[in-house]
């Protein structure tokens, strides 16, 4: 495994997108069951903010991937502290298009049949089985349990997460607490819709310049205003507490 670089208290794999993909199908296919979470700043600032689920998802995470485009500029300005970048649309596409066998199994957590449906046309997914859980899973471990009982009896080496957080990270959390499975759990949120072109991806220029979140709010500004503004803008205030008073994301315990 990667070395892991303690960014305020939360340990991050030193790994890009593509270096993750490749650590993760090196893994042998048999192994106990593993999640990976990539915490972008607006998860930062829920683990920040002592939330109980996400705490307890990231505390078992296999592996933790930065995908904060605009912390690691601050990262790096303030605090001396280089980050590596890998979104988790990123590491995705690495898989879906070089590294997994088109004829393996594959289980999808989340999304739309229509999506399902894509990636068998587009990538010849034919073996991909589709759970779909109710809204609110974060909330509710009747459905948490039953999405991992799907998870066992369509065992797969990748699941695909395909749900935002904390719903994803908790159900990686109770798949591995359930000892069962093996393979790798992917808290991947929209990155299908990506991989489909179903939703826009900035140009690589505007991601490289840390303004992916702008280019969203500038297509989307009712769903991204929030995001942008209320849930993400605070790591500029937990960063520079981190410079003038030690502030942390997490305690130095872990806990």
């Amino acid at each position: 495994m990667a070395r892991r670089i303690d960014f305020l208290g939360l340990p991050i794999d030193d790994l890009d997108a593509a270096a993750a993909a490749h650590e993760l199908h090196r893994r042998p296919p048999d192994a106990p069951f593993g999640y990976v979470v990539t915490p972008n700043a607006h998860n930062m600032i829920c683990l920040w903010r002592n939330d109980r689920h996400w705490r307890e998802a990231y505390s078992a995470a296999f592996m933790t991937l930065c995908d904060g485009r605009v912390v690691q500029p601050l990262s790096r300005l303030f605090l001396g502290i280089d980050l590596p970048h890998a979104s988790g649309s990123d590491m995705c596409m690495v898989l879906i298009k070089e590294l997994i066998d088109p004829d393996e199994a594959i289980t999808v957590i989340g999304g739309s049949q229509e999506v399902a449906d894509a990636m068998r046309r587009i990538y010849g997914w034919k073996k991909l089985s589709l759970h779909q859980p109710p809204w609110g899973l974060a909330d509710n471990e009747k459905a948490l349990n039953e999405a991992v009982d799907f998870m066992e009896a369509h065992p797969a080496r990748y699941y695909f997460l395909a749900i935002g957080g904390p719903a994803a990270q908790r159900l990686g959390y109770f798949a591995a607490k359930r000892g069962t499975l093996k393979g790798i759990g992917l808290c991947i949120g929209s990155s299908l819709l990506f991989a489909t072109g179903m939703a826009k991806r900035a140009p690589k220029w505007i991601s490289n310049m840390g303004m992916e979140g702008i280019f969203r709010l500038a297509h989307q500004p009712r769903t991204h205003f929030r995001r942008v503004f209320i849930d993400s803008l605070p790591i500029v205030w937990v960063i520079l507490m981190a410079r003038l008073r030690g502030e942390r994301i997490l305690p130095r315990h872990g806990g």
